[in-house]
This record gives C-alpha cells, sequence and structure tokens, in this order.
C-alpha cells in the first residue's frame, strides 16, 4: 500500500510512504502570487508530483491522508482563508485523481506519537528515530514539517485496518 501523507499548507509538505517505508518527501509545491508576491500551494504542481509518483500504482492500494486542521485561536482571518485555500485544494486534486481519502486530526496522530503539548521541532525528533536512515533529509529545524508528513504517514500505516 502506497500512502500520501500531507502536512498542509505554504509551509507543509508530502510524503511517500510504501509499506512502511519512506519513498521520498517534497515540501509543498507553491507559487508566488499578486504583486506583494505572497506564496500560494500550487496546485498544478502538487498534481504533477502526486502523478509522477503513483504512475506505477494501482489507485486501489494508494491511500492519502490529510492532516484534518482548523481554525486556530489568534490567527489572522487572511492567513486562516488561504490556510483553509490550501486544504480545500489539496481535497479537491485527490478526488479529482479519484484517490481514497483520509483525514486524520492532529491531536490524533501527535498522541500516538507521545508528541501532545510538545516544541514543533519535536517531531523531527521523533522521525528521526523511528526512521534514522532518513536523518539527513531532516537535518534542519525547517524540516519539520517534512516530519510530519512522515508521522502523519507513519500513523496511518501502523493503525490503519481495511474496511
Amino acid at each position: 500500500m502506497l500512502i500520501i501523507g500531507i502536512d498542509p499548507g505554504i509551509s507543509g509538505s508530502i510524503c511517500f510512504f510504501q509499506d512502511g517505508v519512506i519513498k521520498d518527501v517534497v515540501d509543498m509545491p507553491t507559487m508566488t502570487e499578486g504583486k506583494k508576491n505572497k506564496k500560494q500551494v500550487n496546485g498544478s504542481q502538487i498534481f504533477n508530483e502526486i502523478s509522477e509518483k503513483i504512475k506505477k500504482t494501482d489507485k486501489k492500494n494508494i491511500k492519502v491522508v490529510i492532516e484534518h486542521v482548523t481554525a486556530m485561536p489568534g490567527q489572522g482571518v487572511t492567513s486562516m482563508f488561504n490556510f483553509g485555500q490550501s486544504f480545500g485544494i489539496l481535497k479537491g486534486i485527490c478526488s479529482a485523481m479519484q484517490l481514497s481519502v483520509y483525514f486524520v486530526r492532529p491531536a490524533k496522530w501527535k498522541k500516538y506519537f507521545n508528541l501532545i503539548n510538545s516544541e514543533k521541532d519535536a517531531s523531527r525528533t521523533r522521525a528521526i528515530e523511528i526512521f534514522p536512515y532518513y536523518s539527513s533529509h531532516l537535518s534542519r529545524k525547517k524540516d519539520s514539517n517534512k516530519a510530519d508528513a512522515i508521522l502523519i504517514s507513519s500513523f496511518f500505516f501502523e493503525t490503519y485496518k481495511e474496511e
């Protein structure tokens, strides 16, 4: 089974995880928009990334797991709208590609890895502990989003039961 774990948002990541092994992790494809060069997710490039990685896999053996995010207290209206837009683009692309999509709340996968109330960087440390062969790809602090996508994939792999 190929699991595509997604940490949504501008600084998110997409993990391709097959049979308990990390195949690849990519930063969320983005593009600039408007006069202020604000970033937004690049839906076309997301489609291309996923299409390239799944072309030899039967769609019934692919599960897409997207972190189910909601509005957070203290975040601005504009940033939350942009975040929701990114989430919607990901859902739309995966649905249009006819892939099975699942959602997991941050509290659920973080509890599984004992990361509740921990620093953002703790997920990077945990991913390195579990997947030491991938540690060279998680060496920077900003790689915590890649670690989140990896852990989302791993959580689903370890807890998913065929319906």
